[in-house]
């Protein structure tokens, strides 16, 4: 992909209860759905397998993961950062990522999150 496409990618990084795996791939599916309705090239879930404790820094440490956590890495492929602007209120307001339809199945205050222009994708 050349350089100058500016994809705009959002990127998150949370801590799930381990116990709550399948609740959170069914929440996943969903705001998928949404993203992609609105716009999104691809959205993508990631468990943790093989995440290392850091000394100094770490997924877990950012994100205060608990023993019975998991660690989930995600992205959101934009064509643009005009299209995710414009997308982003509509997301939001979507009452299937509403709390009271689709809670999140994790603390969403401990979870960290950015937009991202892309520099490189090879």
């Amino acid at each position: 992909m050349s350089t100058t496409t500016q994809r705009y990618i959002d990127g998150f990084v949370a801590a799930v209860p381990t116990a709550n795996k399948e609740i959170f791939i069914e929440h996943a599916r969903v705001a998928a759905e949404v993203f992609k309705e609105h716009g999104a090239l691809r959205v993508v879930e990631c468990w943790g397998e093989d995440i290392p404790e850091g000394e100094v820094t770490s997924y877990s440490m950012a994100v205060q993961r608990k023993d019975n956590e998991t660690i989930i890495f995600s992205w959101i492929e934009w064509p643009s950062r005009a299209v995710h602007d414009e997308a982003m209120p509509k997301v939001m307001k979507d009452p299937r990522l509403q709390p009271d339809i689709n809670p999140m199945p994790f603390d969403g205050k401990r979870a960290i999150f950015g937009s991202f222009a892309t520099l490189i994708d090879e």
